[in-house]
């Protein structure tokens, strides 16, 4: 039986396992997917696009995800599941910081890598019914967390449509920031509208 030396055993030890290695890369992909629908749009966002963004081979890529649609589609679900940690991260002291906190993930990465991936789905049908339902789901947490945020009580008459209308408002601010990031605009409107919700809701 040989016998393991220091070095030998450091050596191994500092090597992480097969599977973590794995669970690594895929989750890199998956990264480098979002990241690459963001800058580059669907149309720009190929395997070996994301492949080389990755820093990984196209057959590593191929060996995790056989083909763009296998790769896209758990994007879509990597990008649903950020989203929601992302919105239940959100600690915010007052209204007026939840008001901004909720604009800042419809105006970040994430929410764009989102909106290429609804054009996408728009035309392809392999990614069409995945994206609606996990925006469906990302939509109702959206909402209730916003509740919870502002501390809004729904029971009041238009307390509900107040924290829509917010939502509504963000998304639109996140596309507006696809053509133009006008930041100073962005914050003369979400201060206005920390207002309106604070008097809304009492």
């Amino acid at each position: 039986m040989g016998v393991v030396t220091p070095r030998a055993a450091t050596s191994r030890a500092a090597t992480p396992p097969k599977q973590d290695r794995s669970r690594a890369t895929r989750r890199r992909l998956l990264e480098s997917a979002v990241a690459c629908l963001a800058e580059r749009g669907w149309s720009g966002s190929t395997v070996s696009v994301v492949a080389e963004h990755a820093g990984v081979s196209r057959g590593a890529a191929q060996h995790h995800f056989p083909t763009r649609e296998d790769l896209f589609t758990a994007a879509v679900e990597y990008v649903a599941e950020e989203r929601s940690t992302a919105l239940r991260a959100i600690t915010p002291a007052g209204r007026a910081e939840a008001v901004a906190s909720l604009v800042d993930l419809y105006t970040g990465p994430l929410f764009r890598a989102a909106l290429h991936l609804w054009v996408a789905a728009s035309n392809e049908p392999q990614l069409g019914d995945r994206v609606a339902e996990l925006e469906g789901r990302v939509g109702r947490e959206a909402h209730r967390m916003a509740v919870e945020l502002l501390g809004a009580d729904e029971s009041r008459p238009g307390a509900r449509e107040t924290v829509q209308g917010l939502l509504d408002m963000a998304r639109g601010l996140g596309l507006a920031t696809l053509l133009r990031d006008d930041g100073a605009r962005r914050e003369r409107v979400v201060a206005q509208w920390a207002r309106i919700v604070d008097e809304a809701l009492g």
